[in-house]
């Protein structure tokens, strides 16, 4: 699939606006003792491609999840371009679509039926969401699987049906946790091409993801946690700082642990 291709089907986003496609400000979450976020602030530029990454336990999905009104902060405000997440919360919600990680999805419908209960869930008309549903899962390689229950689905193809889930109202900000797991590598290249043009058709895109190589080509701005804090943000040039954006990484989390290892790992 070419980006010409990819930018002939994805639903093409509203209209811009000014204002940041995300502003977080002050978010603040604990579970009982626990400090999962704390005090993070963050700025997302509208029709910017974003690279969340950070160590496991970092609070990234603990971030994504309240940032997309799926989970209530302890403290802090929230806005998906300029419309307050948890004040205006069904008005916020119309302007994101969201692929979360882990998250159970209604696997006893068909593909087809998921994605197009989606559509009908956002007060789309049956035959916008036929033609977007038909043009999606021709886009991810899913219209043979359309007629197959989900739960049927492998890994990498209930990612594809979430994310189709996730696009098929032409929401103007996509927060996709982890989007490239167990996803072969031609799917994860027309993903790729779908997301460009998505992002070139006025939208912005948030990904999570552990794969630092993948983030620094993918993505135009970047930040980084770490123990539920920032820190660092900015583009994908600053944030790295003239190195690659894995060693930049490792330099700020910390962690790393150098050495050849004990002996007995030594065959000679």
């Amino acid at each position: 699939m070419t980006e010409a291709e990819a930018d002939s089907v994805v639903p093409v986003p509203a209209q811009t606006t000014s204002a940041p496609a995300l502003r977080i400000a002050g978010l603040r979450k604990s579970f009982g003792e626990k400090i999962a976020v704390e005090h993070l602030d963050l700025t997302v530029p509208s029709g910017s491609f974003y690279g969340l990454v950070g160590p496991n336990g970092a609070g990234k999905t603990t971030t994504l999840s309240m940032a997309t009104g799926l989970l209530r902060p302890d403290a802090g405000t929230i806005e998906i371009l300029g419309t307050d997440v948890w004040r205006e919360n069904v008005k916020a919600k119309s302007l994101v679509g969201v692929l979360s990680d882990g998250v159970a999805l209604f696997d006893r419908l068909t593909g087809e039926q998921l994605v197009t209960y989606h559509g009908l869930l956002h007060g789309m008309d049956r035959e916008t969401v036929a033609q977007r549903t038909a043009d999606l899962l021709d886009l991810l390689d899913l219209r043979e699987a359309g007629g197959t229950l989900v739960v049927d689905y492998s890994a990498g193809m209930t990612k594809k049906i979430a994310l189709a889930s996730a696009l098929v109202h032409a929401p103007r900000l996509l927060v996709l946790d982890e989007p490239f797991e167990s996803v072969d590598p031609v799917s994860a290249a027309n993903i790729r091409d779908l997301l460009a043009g998505y992002v070139r058709g006025g939208g912005t895109v948030i990904v999570s993801s552990h794969s630092m190589d993948l983030v620094q080509r993918m993505c135009d701005h970047v930040a980084i946690i770490g123990s539920g804090r920032l820190l660092a943000a900015g583009t994908t040039d600053e944030v790295r700082a003239g190195s690659t954006l894995e060693d930049r990484f490792v330099e700020l989390v910390g962690g790393r642990h150098t050495g050849e290892g004990p002996s007995w790992l030594h065959t000679s």
